[in-house]
C-alpha cells in the first residue's frame, strides 16, 4: 500500500465517477459521505465554507477499496479503512500540507486514522463523542401519541427553523457551517422537516430526513426546545418522519444517535431502530 494509492480531486464529477458505484454498495454505511455529496450537487460547492471541498479514492487494481471527503473547515469523513489505508491516507494528506482539525468514521476505522494522523502529523488527538448509526426495523409507536397532529414545515415556518437548527447545533457541538436560512429554505424546498403541534397550531418539536439517495433516508435533525422536552412531542414527530421515508420507497431509514444520551437511544429503539454500528469523532491538536 503507497500513499499515492489514494487519488485525491476537489472535481465532484470526477469523484462521483470512482465512486459512486462503491459508496452506493453499502447505502447504510456510506449515509453520511451519500447525503453530503448529494447536497454539494444540489446546493454548491461552498454551503459547508468558503473553500472547495476534498474528496479522495483508494483504487487498487481497478477496485475502489475506500473513500473520504472533508468540506473545510470540517473534520475528515472516512469510509471504513484497515490499518495500512489508513496509515498510507495519513502519510499521503500529511505529505500534501494538509492540516485537519479532526476525523469522523467507524469506530475502528476513526481511531486507526487518529493514531497515524497523530503519527504523521505530529499532533495529539483526543475522542470527542461516540455515536451509533440505527436502521429502522418495524416501526412502533413509543407511547401515548401527544395531543397534536404532525405536519411538513412550509416557507412559513421558516424563521422557527432557523432558530431551532441554531439551538439543534448549540445543544450538539456538531456546527457544520451551513447558514440556517440556506439550510431551511433547502429543507422547506423538499418537505424535509416535519413539525409536531400541539391542538392550537403551536409547533413544539422537528424531526427532519434527508432527501432519498441510494435507497437510504436518514432521520436528522430532531429535536425539542428544553422547556418542552419529556412530553412525547419528539417521539412523534420522528414516528411520521420514518413513516414518510418508509412509504416513499426508502429502502433503509437510518439515524445516528450520541452514545452519551441514554434518552434518545432508548427512545429510538422503542419506536423500531435497531444497531447498525458505532462510529466516533476525533479532534486534533
Amino acid at each position: 500500500m503507497r500513499p499515492d494509492d489514494w487519488y485525491l480531486t476537489q472535481d465532484l464529477d470526477a469523484f462521483l465517477e470512482r465512486a459512486g458505484e462503491f459508496l452506493r454498495s453499502r447505502p447504510a454505511l456510506h449515509t453520511v459521505p451519500l447525503t453530503v455529496v448529494d447536497s454539494l450537487r444540489r446546493r454548491g460547492p461552498h454551503i459547508y465554507g468558503p473553500e472547495a471541498p476534498l474528496f479522495g479514492t483508494l483504487d487498487t487494481a481497478g477496485e475502489v477499496r475506500g473513500v473520504f471527503f472533508r468540506t473545510p473547515p470540517h473534520r475528515l469523513n472516512l469510509t471504513s479503512l484497515t490499518e495500512e489505508e489508513a496509515e498510507a491516507l495519513a502519510e499521503r494528506l500529511a505529505a500534501d500540507g494538509h492540516r485537519l482539525p479532526g476525523v469522523a468514521a467507524d469506530r475502528d476505522t476513526a481511531a486507526l486514522f487518529a493514531a497515524a494522523w497523530q503519527r504523521r502529523a505530529g499532533v495529539e488527538s483526543r475522542q470527542t463523542e461516540r455515536q451509533r448509526l440505527y436502521r429502522l426495523g418495524e416501526l412502533t409507536s413509543p407511547g401515548p401519541v401527544p395531543a397534536g397532529r404532525a405536519r411538513i414545515a412550509v416557507a412559513a415556518d421558516r424563521d422557527l427553523l432557523i432558530r431551532w437548527h441554531d439551538a439543534f447545533m448549540d445543544d450538539t457541538g456538531a456546527h457544520n457551517g451551513q447558514d440556517a436560512g440556506a439550510w431551511a429554505d433547502s429543507r422547506i424546498a423538499y418537505g424535509g422537516i416535519t413539525l409536531w403541534e400541539t391542538p392550537d397550531g403551536t409547533p413544539v418539536a422537528m424531526s427532519g430526513a434527508t432527501p432519498q439517495v441510494a435507497g437510504q433516508v436518514r432521520v436528522a435533525p430532531v429535536y425539542t426546545p428544553p422547556a418542552l422536552r419529556g412530553r412525547g412531542y419528539a417521539g412523534a414527530a420522528t414516528v411520521e418522519v420514518s413513516r414518510a421515508a418508509q412509504d416513499s420507497g426508502a429502502a433503509e431509514v437510518l439515524l445516528f444517535t450520541d452514545l452519551a444520551n441514554p434518552t434518545s437511544n432508548g427512545l429510538y429503539q422503542r419506536i423500531g431502530y435497531r444497531p447498525v454500528t458505532d462510529f466516533a469523532v476525533y479532534e486534533f491538536g
